[in-house]
């Protein structure tokens, strides 16, 4: 039963399903999600054939931002969604080609080049520390052609998993002790969170396979979201 409860509490931490701001960070998180999707078609071009890998999907259907490329993207018999939770729910809701379970901070369970495109939203600042970012990302890449991630500005000026203004911009030991304080221990935790600036991804670059473009999404004005993207040859 203490098992099932903290169980309840973690995903309460996570989604914030009570707290009052949510309804206006989902406003705020449609806004850029629906720019992203945009510039996804644009710079990935998917075709009706192009088989999709939804890496890092959310089971939950309560918020209006979640799986929003499953929501929109028409060809969705082609999309493989990936997860190291159970999203066989979003795969059967929307009638996906299937759900694969992967395996936190472990190889991806594809073959190289097994997919077109690589889509990833919001998921690289949970993965954990800049050496298991980096990972990620080549795994990512690994497994397929294109590789579109987006991940929130670290300098966007607050915070939307903690609803907390400017602190994040605190050395991150200091944000850390101050989340664990306010809100409590999920996101105080490196291994849950882990927000990245431009700058940060662009040191990054120089340890992944294949290089990289960092583009953004603008929130008031403000670069909101981070976007990357294989640089063509």
């Amino acid at each position: 039963m203490d098992k099932e409860n903290n169980k309840l509490n973690l995903t309460e931490e996570y989604y914030s399903y009570e707290n009052p701001f949510v309804s206006l960070r989902e406003y705020f998180s449609m806004k850029a999600r629906n720019k992203i999707y945009k510039k996804f078609i644009k710079m990935c071009a998917p075709s009706e054939h192009s088989q999709i890998l939804d890496l890092g999907a959310t089971p939950d259907m309560k918020l209006k931002d979640s799986n929003f490329l499953e929501k929109r993207y028409p060809h969705k018999h082609n999309i493989t969604v990936a997860s190291i939770e159970d999203c066989s729910n979003v795969a059967e809701t929307f009638g996906l080609k299937k759900f694969v379970h992967n395996k936190s901070k472990e190889a991806l369970p594809f073959r190289n080049g097994e997919f077109e495109v690589c889509f990833c939203s919001a998921t690289l600042e949970h993965v954990g520390s800049k050496e298991e970012q980096i990972f990620f990302l080549n795994e990512c890449m690994r497994v397929a052609d294109k590789i579109f991630l987006t991940t929130p500005n670290r300098y966007f000026p607050i915070e939307m998993h903690t609803f907390l203004p400017f602190v994040h911009w605190l050395p991150w030991s200091v944000f850390q002790k101050i989340v664990l304080k306010l809100i409590g221990p999920f996101y105080a935790d490196i291994n849950n969170l882990n927000l990245l600036s431009e700058k940060e991804i662009r040191k990054m670059s120089r340890s992944l396979s294949k290089e990289v473009i960092v583009t953004s999404v603008r929130t008031l004005g403000l670069k909101s979201n981070l976007i990357i993207t294989i640089k063509e040859r």
